[in-house]
């Protein structure tokens, strides 16, 4: 959420900023809005204090015998009026609080403007394309005919855009997660944390996730709680209503947890395969940052995710996301795009972001200077990797004429003596 103080004195820069993200921002309605809630707010103190005089006048009157039944009259009409005027500013205050919810972070300045994917611009690039002397098959393809992935049994039990794993494969994936996991703490200094795996709606509305994107989300009938969409969200709230010791930042956690999207509006992409599921693994990385520190903390989060795919061989390429192109929450993100040979193209498989404050401020995440004032934190996260894209690029870089898969070097202490699929 942005600082209502801010917004008030830079509308043009407001609006200029979130309608580049492609979200339209009725600047006259928050003027309207902030100025009918300041005047009932200054309506309703003017009568607290005059019923404060009031009382004491009346104290007065009481101690030196005087009648005081006009002024009590007056302090019950007054007391109706305080009750009315703050029955009226509370409806205020809460569809202002709405209409804030709803304004996207603002980009940084280095951010490129652009309104979609076109104008992204590539950062660096990393390894080798695989050269095959036959035609690459899609992952899905290499798994069905080696009876190690099954869609049509996962559609039976669950529906569409699910899948079941068996035999190497089931182990690939498991060796990955413990992979990233022992990387990420063992060589990046980041604190494992296993969070629980459901959600409650307030915890997602501090990471942005509500109140605009309830269709992407599943909910548990009859319980205030949704499966997580990510790691992003339980991790973030861990420090929700606290504030933080300057001397113990950055904060660095890594976690694993399935996620669970409805993947709403993205009917027709990437239908095929484990790219774009209901239900997938993925390691998240995430950090508490000094505002002065964040984007270095970005760069350094950012290439913990790239270390991943540089043990495991696997080319990719970063970008960093134009103004268009980037999540609603989002004031910079570089997405990791690993190369994928069947589509001749490459795929995302890591986004890192760095969110500033706005996520701090709707949880309410604060830090303690070495001064002893307090400020919001800045919140940092990204993939370290998506699991499932991670396999599915490993089966297609690694296929095999045979149509067996090579497992990395890096994964085989993992996989008890797997060397192929």
């Amino acid at each position: 959420m942005l600082d209502t103080h801010f917004v008030r004195n830079n509308l043009e820069l407001v609006k200029k900023k979130v309608e580049a993200k492609g979200v339209p921002f009725a600047d006259d309605r928050f003027v309207a809005m902030d100025l009918r809630r300041r005047r009932v707010l200054a309506a309703s103190e003017e009568l607290k204090s005059r019923k404060n005089k009031l009382a004491k006048e009346t104290g007065y009157l009481k101690r030196s015998g005087a009648g005081t039944h006009d002024l009590e009259q007056q302090s019950v009409e007054l007391s109706k009026q305080i009750a009315e005027s703050e029955q009226e500013l509370a409806a205020l205050e809460a569809e202002f609080q709405e209409f804030l919810l709803g304004i996207p972070n603002l980009f940084h300045d280095s951010v490129p403007v652009g309104h979609d994917a076109t104008a992204n611009e590539v950062v660096r690039e990393w390894g080798e394309k695989p050269a095959f002397d036959f035609a690459p098959k899609p992952h899905w393809e290499l798994g069905e005919a080696a009876g190690t992935l099954d869609f049509a049994r996962a559609a039976k039990v669950a529906g569409s855009r699910f899948a079941v794993y068996y035999d190497g494969l089931a182990r690939l994936e498991r060796a990955l997660l413990q992979f990233m996991l022992d990387v990420h703490t063992g060589a990046h200094g980041y604190r494992e944390v296993l969070p629980p795996f459901l959600v409650n709606d307030a915890s997602l509305v501090g990471t942005g996730n509500l109140p605009k994107f309830k269709a992407d989300l599943f909910k548990v009938e009859g319980y205030n709680l949704y499966l997580t969409p990510t790691a992003e969200v339980p991790l973030t709230n861990l420090h929700r209503d606290e504030t933080l010791d300057e001397e113990r930042l950055p904060v660095k956690y890594a976690a694993f947890t399935p996620c669970f999207r409805s993947e709403a509006g993205s009917h027709g992409k990437d239908i095929r395969g484990l790219v774009r599921l209901h239900q997938f693994d993925k390691v998240e990385l995430m950090k508490f940052a000094a505002p002065d520190r964040s984007y270095l903390e970005l760069e350094e989060l950012t290439a913990d995710a790239e270390d991943i795919l540089r043990r495991l061989g696997l080319p990719f390429r970063t970008v960093v996301l134009c103004s268009g192109d980037m999540s609603f929450s989002s004031a910079k993100t570089y997405d990791i795009e690993v190369w994928m040979p069947a589509r001749a193209g490459y795929l995302e498989i890591s986004s890192c972001s760095n969110f500033e404050s706005f996520q701090a401020r709707r949880a309410r995440i604060k830090y303690k200077g070495r001064d002893g004032r307090k400020d919001f934190v800045h919140t940092l996260n990204g993939s370290g990797l998506a699991i499932g894209r991670t396999v599915a690029a490993i089966m297609e870089n690694n296929q095999t004429s045979e149509g067996r898969v090579r497992v990395p070097d890096a994964l085989r202490p993992y996989m008890a003596g797997y060397e192929r699929i």
